[in-house]
């Protein structure tokens, strides 16, 4: 009898083992099945987002395309002289998006690089996350609670008029953000911003009647805040069709996933019940020799 209960219990053993992972198969297969939702449900929110997002951008573009070709027309360069150069980097505070805040970030520590006497000004925690840690003395200020609701006009003047309130001087200065070009695609952009001595040395801006130091004064804050508002809502309607992708390609890789858990979860499941089957056989035969 001792040697029969001694040549059962590894058997015991292997048994226990196969339940074991068939359970931690089941409670993997079940979270991956829960993230699937999740990004399933993210996808839908941020496609309807989109939508909105492509749809305000359309009214946005005039703002932004207007104010480039005003500084085309009065050929506005930047001013001379070493003030330093000045980068807005337009992101969010939000994540799940792709490549939409590193691909600023990226530039970003390329031009600090390049110029160390440059100041910048974030839109958006993400960007500032990336660059607090090797250029936090170049960060000159950060605007959060971006990205969460629509921007509106006001957001972008509000900012604007910060920027302007620090009285941060700069020669050369550029706003960088993603610009929308399909549902799949977009592109970092950067666009020239001019301070109010540069656009007051415009060589063609004597063209216009009427231009005293109140009214360069009032278009170039106008004119920061349009430009604003317009990358502001350039990088959203990036971010929503990026974030719409991502969760996509989440979702189709939780399934793939699924697929192969659940495959996994079957096969161990039969070898569990073939071992058993075998086990049974193999004691019935030992209790009748």
């Amino acid at each position: 009898m001792f040697s029969r209960s001694a040549a059962i219990v590894p058997q015991c053993s292997q048994q226990v083992r196969g339940m074991a992972t068939l359970k931690m198969i089941s409670i993997r297969l079940k979270s991956v099945k829960n993230i699937q939702k999740i990004t399933q449900s993210m996808k839908m929110v941020s496609a309807a987002k989109y939508t909105k997002a492509e749809r305000e951008l359309k009214l946005a573009r005039p703002y932004g395309i207007g104010s480039q070709e005003f500084y085309k027309k009065a050929e506005v360069k930047d001013e001379e002289g070493e003030k330093g150069q000045l980068i807005i980097a337009i992101s969010s505070d939000r994540g799940l998006c792709g490549a939409v805040h590193s691909s600023i970030g990226r530039i970003v520590k390329a031009d600090i690089a390049a110029n160390p006497n440059t100041k910048v000004v974030i839109v958006g925690d993400k960007v500032r996350n990336i660059l607090q840690r090797l250029h936090a003395k170049n960060i000159a200020m950060v605007v959060t609670e971006v990205g969460r609701k629509p921007a509106v006009f006001g957001d972008a003047a509000i900012v604007a008029q910060s920027i302007i309130n620090s009285g941060i001087e700069f020669s050369k200065g550029k706003i960088l953000f993603n610009a929308f070009r399909t549902v799949v695609s977009f592109r970092t952009t950067e666009m020239p911003l001019y301070s109010q001595t540069a656009v007051a040395n415009a060589s063609k801006l004597p063209v216009y009647d009427s231009l005293d130091s109140d009214v360069i004064q009032s278009y170039t804050e106008f004119s920061l805040a349009s430009l604003l508002f317009y990358s502001m809502k350039e990088n959203a309607t990036s971010e929503q069709s990026s974030r719409m992708t991502a969760m996509d390609n989440a979702s189709k890789n939780a399934g793939e996933m699924i697929d192969k858990l659940t495959m996994t979860f079957n096969r161990t499941r039969q070898a569990v019940i073939t071992r058993e089957l075998i086990e049974i056989i193999s004691v019935i035969a030992t209790l009748m020799s």
